[in-house]
């Protein structure tokens, strides 16, 4: 969603719980679904572990789906999402897609914009679970540095990547949230 600024920190947040249940996955359940890193060639070098997903295939109908992360994280990743829901967008709308999302010590995600429709309606939140010194998140050409336990809300409609050129994996949390005042592209949860 194209908001005010390149990215806004939304505050801090307790990440232990879904922290320790990501970092305890096995490298197989990453490697499960690759539809974004066949999909979008700037995620090839990800994996991910996908909670929920939809595509704009039946654009303006948005068909949210539960994926294999769900029955691994979602115990703890769904009071961390309605927690930053309830305290900075208000009730109701949806989450239509949520994620962990590794990028590879040395990987990259090259610069692009997210064109899909409901990312034009949705808020792209992101939540870091794991980082390095030498992680560089380009927004708009310029480097911002995310922390752990922190909360973002990116503008996705500017151009931007991700750069790991540190020896650890950088992993964040990631949702897109449709506000209520969207209610036609409203999908169950």
């Amino acid at each position: 969603m194209k908001i005010d600024q390149p990215i806004k920190e939304l505050g801090s947040i307790d990440i232990k719980k879904l922290r320790t249940a990501i970092l305890k996955q096995e490298e197989t359940a990453w490697q499960e679904n690759q539809f974004r890193q066949s999909e979008y060639a700037v995620h090839a070098q990800t994996e991910t572990l996908v909670l929920m997903f939809c595509d704009d295939e039946n654009w303006p109908n948005l068909d949210v789906t539960k994926e294999a992360g769900w029955d691994r994280l979602s115990e703890h990743a769904i009071p961390i999402m309605h927690e930053v829901i309830e305290k900075h967008y208000g009730p109701g709308g949806t989450i239509i897609r949520s994620m962990a999302a590794k990028l590879k010590a040395g990987g990259r995600i090259k610069p692009h914009i997210d064109h899909l429709n409901s990312f034009r309606i949705s808020h792209r939140i992101h939540i870091p679970i794991t980082t390095n010194d030498r992680v560089r998140f380009m927004l708009d050409g310029r480097p911002y540095k995310m922390e752990v336990g922190k909360v973002y809300e990116i503008n996705n409609q500017l151009k931007h990547g991700v750069i790991n050129s540190g020896k650890e994996d950088r992993i964040n949390f990631i949702f897109d949230y449709v506000p209520i005042q969207n209610p036609e592209t409203q999908a169950a949860e």
